[in-house]
């Protein structure tokens, strides 16, 4: 049994878009996936690509990705990388393929001279909240996430 993590390709568009929405599924927002194969084609692989993806495979057979971008931080003076999105098949967790993931991020933020990886996580899923402790990863709890979004978003004036 061997895993093998690489960075995606155009060709792995569909791939990733199921994995999207396996994520939205199993967090209860799939009501919310607008991504199509188009979208994520031209944000990932168009002319200025805005995030980047991870592929596990585990025996040749895709079992889970990690969605990332790159942002930065004004004290630290670096870029640091954003974790958008983690998922693992349900059926493929327990064998070390989330942290594989996560080493890899590590890893890349190393090489990119990236000062910090973050990402967010619901309130209510405990397994992943657990999981990410067990890795030495802190909460942020004295932060709060502002969005702004849809309407608000294409009406705000200052």
């Amino acid at each position: 049994m061997s895993l093998h993590i690489a960075s995606a390709r155009e060709s792995d568009v569909p791939l990733i878009l199921d994995f999207i929405r396996q994520l939205a599924e199993y967090e209860k927002l799939s009501h919310e996936v607008a991504a199509t194969e188009d979208t994520l084609r031209a944000t990932l692989f168009g002319d200025r690509p805005y995030a980047e993806v991870l592929i596990a495979r585990w025996d040749g057979v895709a079992v889970g990705f990690a969605l990332f971008f790159h942002n930065y931080s004004t004290f630290l003076a670096k870029p640091g990388i954003y974790l958008e999105d983690l998922f693992v098949n349900p059926a493929a967790r327990g064998r070390g393929i989330g942290k594989a993931l996560l080493t890899r991020l590590a890893e890349l933020a190393i090489e990119r001279g990236c000062g910090r990886v973050e990402w967010s996580v619901l309130d209510w899923n405990a397994p992943s909240i657990e999981f990410y402790r067990r890795m030495g990863a802190k909460p942020m709890d004295e932060w709060t996430t502002f969005r702004l979004t849809g309407d608000a978003l294409a009406t705000y004036k200052a």
